[in-house]
């Protein structure tokens, strides 16, 4: 039997390249791609605990959201829509609280809420934060479930009921950075 030689095989088409998620950018309260954001979580915050919640969102000032003030804003950009962000304000010298931390609502169960606290906890380490405090809604299970996993402190009795506690706090500790913006003691 003669075998006859074969052309070799046409290459492989090349891999798509991986995708390292949505893009991270810093904002300001003003910039027009935070509205879905500030509206969905107005309505939802309506819608779990009644009133007007936008008032809620409100309540700080803008600038303290913005770098000068020892804030920032993030967002999550897919295709240049945001798709989930979160925010810090400055607490005291040492501390920066995490506040409305938000995916949308056709986003979710894919960790860009995970993904935005690390943003944020990097950033404020980069800050030259050394602790985060925040407080979230007894209503809001998948907030607290967040910080639980994502290494919080909570400063509740977890096994309360959290309708009796009111707003629940959680913290945790930030890396120490030295000059070079290397965790010291490494």
């Amino acid at each position: 039997m003669t075998s006859v030689a074969q052309p070799p095989p046409p290459p492989a088409p090349p891999a798509p390249e991986a995708s390292s998620g949505p893009t991270v950018l810093q904002v300001t309260v003003d910039d027009p791609r935070t509205g879905p954001l500030l509206r969905e979580l107005g309505d939802e915050y309506a819608r779990r605990y009644g009133g007007d919640a936008h008032a809620e969102l409100a309540r700080y000032p803008d600038e303290e959201f913005t770098p000068p003030y020892g804030g920032v804003l993030l967002l999550l950009l897919e295709d240049g829509e945001p798709v989930a962000g979160g925010a810090f304000r400055r607490y005291d010298r040492t501390t920066a609280e995490l506040k409305r931390i938000w995916t949308h609502s056709a986003h979710r169960r894919r960790g860009l809420a995970r993904r935005v606290v690390a943003e944020l906890e990097a950033e404020a380490i980069t800050r030259g934060y050394r602790r985060i405090h925040l407080t979230t809604g007894p209503r809001q299970p998948e907030a607290r479930g967040l910080y639980l996993t994502t290494g919080y402190t909570p400063l509740f009795d977890t096994g309360a009921d959290p309708e009796t506690i009111g707003l629940l706090p959680f913290e945790k500790q930030l890396p120490a950075v030295d000059h070079r913006g290397e965790e010291a003691g490494r």
